[in-house]
């Protein structure tokens, strides 16, 4: 008996692996589409680190590396995903009142838009053209910016690339 509930279990697995269209990552991809070329994502927006275009661009490429079995091209993909970082803001959420220092932030928000292009070559109702955006709040008279800014950038990055990623290939 128990011979028989492991062979299903293993037919079952098998079954659903071998579907093609869909993964267990929620990506949803015809078996026809091998590729996908990932340009770099340049920053446009006025403020933020000096690296966000590498750090973002190279954040991307994994992600769909790891999460599809895309083979990632430098051009002319059978998915294409492009775009820009537009904006990089950092902007008070809460005011806290201390007296004889006037009005301080009490917290703070890092607010960065990616505007990203996704072309599908195979059927073009799934392109879009969108803007994404996420953030990170923090207390500035708790947590220094200039040592956590990098790891606050990559938390939103991470975000920004599962949104791109669902909207792409998952069809969320």
């Amino acid at each position: 008996m128990r011979s028989i509930i492991n062979s299903l279990i293993i037919i079952t697995f098998l079954g659903l692996s071998g579907c093609g269209i869909y993964g267990f990552t929620g990506a949803s991809i015809s078996p026809d589409i091998k590729t996908i070329s990932i340009q770099t994502f340049y920053n446009n927006a006025p403020l933020g680190p000096s690296n966000m275009t590498a750090t973002f661009t190279e954040m991307i490429k994994d992600y769909y590396q790891q999460n599809t079995s895309l083979t990632i091209v430098d051009e002319e993909g059978d998915l294409q995903v492009d775009g820009y970082i537009a904006n990089y803001q950092i902007s008070p959420v809460a005011a806290n009142a201390n007296r004889g220092t006037g009005d301080v932030s009490s917290l703070s928000r890092i607010t960065i838009t990616v505007f990203a292009t996704y072309v599908n070559t195979q059927d073009d109702q799934f392109d879009f053209e969108r803007k994404f955006s996420f953030f990170k709040d923090y207390d500035p008279n708790q947590t220094d910016l200039a040592s956590n800014e990098q790891d606050f950038v990559e938390e939103i990055f991470d975000q920004i690339i599962l949104d791109i990623f669902n909207a792409s290939v998952a069809n969320w």
